[in-house]
């Protein structure tokens, strides 16, 4: 019966769940060498913003399908991956299931942690094949969660989702830049990212969303929180990314202003957060105070992508302008 357990691989909460999974996985074998921030702006992770109407925690995690949602990023590093998931109560799910089980104790094999929905993601970092168990790292714990083969997919979401990274082609900074504000820009653009489901918002309409459930009462409270914690830190590591490639072009010194001007509001919303029992919460007087500096910072983002724009429109973009004959959807 064999066994692997990979060493120096280790996941910290900081960031969305991905990216501290992605960039564990990443660090560990040497692919990306950068701070995490850069991470996040690269493959256009700190830009996406859902917001569920009720502020629920899960809004954190609700900005796409997730295999659409993070191929863009990915495909922007050069990295060959492979990913499934889908719901666990499909009748095929047992087969995608054990076919998957099998593809994540290569990965392992060769050296190489997998991504994980617990929830939230998290990283497969070893496996016992005696105890038919994987090990898995939540970036919380010091302690590894165990998932049994038997169990893998399964959680109280019903969704399940894996994923695994392979070998990787380099591009120019310049080009790696200039696709995370194209993903910008759509994550802005785009409303609903969940159709036909429209109780989640993205990119400028999470913002009217997010106000409106603030000034209506009715919202889950420990969403609220982890919300707006989550939304700090992403804007923070939008800040620090523009900082360090706003070189390449004059209209990024603007967005990186736009972003200097946020950082004030967003130090404004930290104090509105406070740590009960290991664990943060709005105060209760917060709701339209929130609201105010959410106001004032959602035209800020709204010029900073204007920027990115700018940037976007001096380059053709065959990504998103060619059509492929059988049109803008796979052959079936």
């Amino acid at each position: 019966m064999a066994e692997n357990m990979l060493e120096h691989l280790v996941m910290k909460r900081e960031s969305k769940s991905f990216v501290d999974s992605l960039h564990a996985i990443l660090t560990h074998t040497g692919q990306f060498q950068e701070e995490k921030y850069m991470l996040a702006g690269y493959t256009g992770m700190a830009f996406k913003l859902s917001v569920h109407k009720r502020l629920l925690p899960m809004s954190v995690t609700a900005y796409g399908q997730w295999g659409v949602a993070h191929q863009g990023g990915i495909d922007n590093l050069g990295l060959f991956t492979i990913h499934d998931g889908g719901r666990s109560r499909h009748p095929t799910f047992a087969y995608y299931q054990q076919d998957a089980v099998n593809w994540v104790r290569r990965s392992l094999d060769e050296g190489k942690g997998v991504i994980y929905w617990m929830p939230e993601f998290g990283v497969i970092y070893g496996y016992d094949d005696a105890d038919r168990v994987f090990y898995v790292q939540d970036g919380w714990s010091k302690e590894p969660h165990i998932v049994l083969y038997d169990n893998f997919g399964l959680n109280f979401t019903g969704f399940w989702y894996c994923q695994i990274f392979g070998d990787q082609v380099q591009s120019t900074q310049q080009e790696m830049v200039l696709e995370s504000l194209r993903l910008a820009i759509e994550d802005w653009d785009i409303p609903y990212r969940l159709l036909p489901d429209r109780d989640v918002a993205s990119g400028r309409l999470a913002y009217e969303v997010w106000i409106e459930a603030l000034r209506s009462g009715d919202y889950d409270a420990s969403g609220a929180a982890y919300l707006l914690d989550s939304y700090c830190q992403s804007r923070t590591e939008i800040r620090k990314y523009l900082h360090d490639v706003r070189g390449l072009w004059t209209e990024l010194e603007q967005a990186w202003i736009g972003y200097n001007q946020l950082a004030g509001l967003i130090q404004q919303m930290r104090e509105l957060l406070v740590r009960e029992e290991n664990r943060l919460v709005l105060r209760e007087d917060a709701s339209k105070q929130l609201a105010y500096l959410l106001r004032l910072a959602k035209p800020l983002e709204e010029q900073a992508v204007d920027s990115f724009r700018n940037i976007s429109a001096q380059y053709a973009d065959r990504k998103r302008s060619t059509v492929p004959r059988w049109g803008t959807h796979s052959a079936r």
